[in-house]
């Protein structure tokens, strides 16, 4: 009886002394840039990993250009799913580009096909004893004349809030987050959260670029930021692990 004790002290003791990761995935907003190169956008979650303890590794799985179809179907979720064990989390952002309805291979109908996406998200995660944690995608940079701004992902949002409140998951309303975000900085200094240079300002980009969805430094660190903050709200054990 002895020996069995000390087996299972000695198997907890391993568990507990476990670290978790975060696994990350989504589109180009999260994903992995090169520094290297002379891109000048950068990933929220590629910022990610300095606002969390040693404890915590963020494994940023997110690709540029991908839906929730397209995570899937080019197996990216099962390189996930393989590897995942308890304490894990996943980090789940689509929506930009499951809403591109000339594209078959990324589009997904907010209510059927992308819900279903998620779904299978949440329920694979729990399956391997980890913990998903929905977000709602980020925010476009779009004003209008009167310098309101103007919401652009119809109901992947909603419906990403309604899959986390039927399945009892964590769920970050980065849509919401990311437009007061754009609303305080204004039509004209929210250009620095995204990639807006001038002709010859970078020599990647001789004539210049304008582009309001992907997100410059500042704007990916500021982004991770909000994200980290939600977090320590949480009632989760990660909460505890943010700096």
């Amino acid at each position: 009886m002895r020996k069995v004790f000390l087996i299972l002290l000695f198997t907890c003791s391993i568990c507990f002394g476990q670290n978790s990761t975060i696994y990350t995935i989504g589109d180009s907003t999260m994903a992995e840039q090169d520094v290297t190169a002379e891109y000048p956008g950068r990933g929220w979650a590629q910022m990610l990993q300095k606002f969390f303890t040693d404890e915590i590794t963020v494994a940023n799985r997110a690709v540029s250009g991908r839906s929730s179809r397209s995570y899937i179907n080019e197996n990216r979720w099962d390189s996930v799913y393989r590897i995942l064990k308890p304490g894990d989390y996943v980090f789940i952002q689509f929506g930009h580009n499951d809403q591109k309805v000339d594209d078959p291979k990324r589009y997904t109908n907010a209510h059927t096909a992308y819900r279903h996406n998620l779904i299978r998200f949440i329920e694979e995660t729990r399956e391997k004893g980890a913990t998903p944690v929905l977000l709602s995608s980020i925010a476009r940079r779009r004003f209008n004349e009167d310098g309101t701004l103007i919401s652009s992902l119809g109901y992947y949002p909603l419906e990403t809030r309604l899959a986390a409140q039927e399945y009892d998951v964590e769920f970050i309303d980065l849509e919401y987050l990311t437009e007061v975000l754009e609303m305080s900085y204004g039509p004209e200094k929210s250009k620095k959260l995204h990639l807006h240079f001038k002709p010859d300002e970078l020599a990647s980009y001789p004539k210049g670029i304008e582009d309001n969805t992907h997100l410059s430094i500042e704007g990916a660190n500021v982004i991770a930021g909000i994200v980290a903050g939600e977090i320590k709200k949480m009632k989760i054990p990660l909460a505890n692990q943010v700096k």
